[in-house]
């Protein structure tokens, strides 16, 4: 089998327990410590009291306990110092680590919905439309959504106001909205902004 300090255990952080817990699972049952976290041991269980097994299962455990202690920083640390056991310590992040995660997936889904429902106000600027996708974008990331720029871009071009269609048309049928960046696309909606209010004014002035 080997050492527990030969292979390098993931870091927890406050962001990634789902895919912490699932890299650790295999890096235990890799080290054939698994069971111990998941079910743990009693003296009594351990070959009828047989010392040599007895002491087989002890360093087992400590080699689990100390994987665990590999995979998180100081302040998770603190929260198992006082485990004396693999499974107690296990028990103690997933209640700590998963509940924070179920409360970002909800979260998340919450952001996803306001995506979704984003639409330009007929009078609001193509500035302040940007600034409120990127705002609820942002929120999605820092809770774990990958978004690629395409589908940013896809979305504001289908969720401009009326007033756009002509170069919303333009763009897809001009660009390659897989390689086109957002900051290229908001500099091409300005530009349209701007002639449409020249015309706006110089209507108002005749």
């Amino acid at each position: 089998m080997a050492s527990a300090s030969s292979l390098q255990a993931p870091k927890l952080t406050k962001d990634n327990y789902r895919m912490w817990s699932i890299q650790m699972e295999a890096l235990l049952g890799y080290l054939d410590v698994w069971d111990l976290v998941e079910t743990g041991y009693t003296i009594a269980e351990t070959s009828d009291g047989n010392e040599q097994a007895l002491k087989a299962m002890k360093k087992r455990e400590k080699a689990a306990l100390f994987t665990i202690y590999q995979g998180v920083d100081e302040a998770a640390f603190e929260l198992i110092a006082l485990a004396t056991t693999s499974q107690e310590a296990w028990e103690i992040l997933k209640t700590a680590y998963d509940g924070v995660d179920k409360v970002k997936k909800i979260h998340l889904q919450a952001l996803r919905a306001q995506f979704e429902a984003l639409q330009q106000e007929a009078l609001e600027t193509i500035s302040n439309y940007f600034s409120r996708v990127i705002s609820i974008v942002h929120q999605m990331r820092r809770n774990g959504e990958e978004l690629k720029d395409v589908r940013l871009v896809e979305k504001i071009l289908r969720s401009l106001d009326s007033k756009f269609d002509f170069i919303d048309v333009a763009i897809e049928e001009s660009k390659d909205l897989e390689v086109m960046a957002m900051e290229e696309l908001m500099g091409s909606l300005q530009a349209y902004e701007q002639r449409i209010l020249k015309k706006s004014e110089g209507r108002t002035l005749e």
